[in-house]
């Protein structure tokens, strides 16, 4: 299963925390806890290590569950996936690059600010890869397509809850005969429709 996913920058700063278990500490102690784990780690080394100092944070001390940390480094991001022994370390390491190109098809080459400034996109990408600590799709493609649809139809909701949005289109799906309130103000300004 997976526990968790982080982002987080070269300083340390989370971008994105994502829990599928809950936390017995607190959540930015045990982000402090796993960059202190992977930053000073070499780039030579494998991207997975047994982290025992962490299953005070996740399961019951009864649990013995042994926890992995399986981490990627993208530029200035850390891509990090805690994990149990159930999950395959190779698997969960293709997972981070299906996770970071469904990103870059989403932002065009993603960046740090990308996951700042659009984190519910980000978060929407990231539960169409896993949901409840399962990999759903795996598939790029799939990937994509859903998360394409999911904003088309986000932005037709917005244009047509918002007659004066600049979306166009959202008073023909809504109702025909339909006035908006800018469409009257302008008529009695310029006296069409007047009596």
């Amino acid at each position: 299963m997976i526990h968790g996913v982080l982002i987080f920058n070269t300083s340390g700063v989370p971008r994105l925390t994502k829990f599928y278990s809950p936390l017995h500490q607190s959540a930015q102690t045990f982000v402090q806890k796993i960059f202190a784990l992977v930053s000073p780690r070499p780039p030579s080394l494998c991207n997975f290590l047994d982290a025992p100092e962490l299953e005070a944070f996740l399961i019951p001390q009864e649990g013995g569950e042994k926890l992995r940390v399986v981490y990627r480094n993208y530029a200035t991001l850390y891509f990090v996936f805690v994990v149990d022994s159930a999950e395959s370390e190779l698997g969960v390491l293709d997972l981070i690059q299906v996770f970071v190109e469904s990103l870059d098809r989403a932002f065009e080459n993603v960046c740090e600010l990308d996951l700042v400034f659009h984190f519910d996109e980000v978060h929407h990408i990231l539960a169409e890869v896993i949901q409840g600590g399962l990999v759903l799709e795996t598939n790029v493609e799939e990937i994509d397509r859903a998360v394409q649809e999911a904003a088309k139809a986000r932005k037709d909701s917005y244009a047509s809850a918002n007659p004066l949005s600049l979306g166009g289109g959202g008073i023909g799906s809504r109702g025909a005969g339909v006035q908006t309130p800018l469409g009257w103000l302008t008529g009695k300004l310029t006296g069409v429709g007047a009596r």
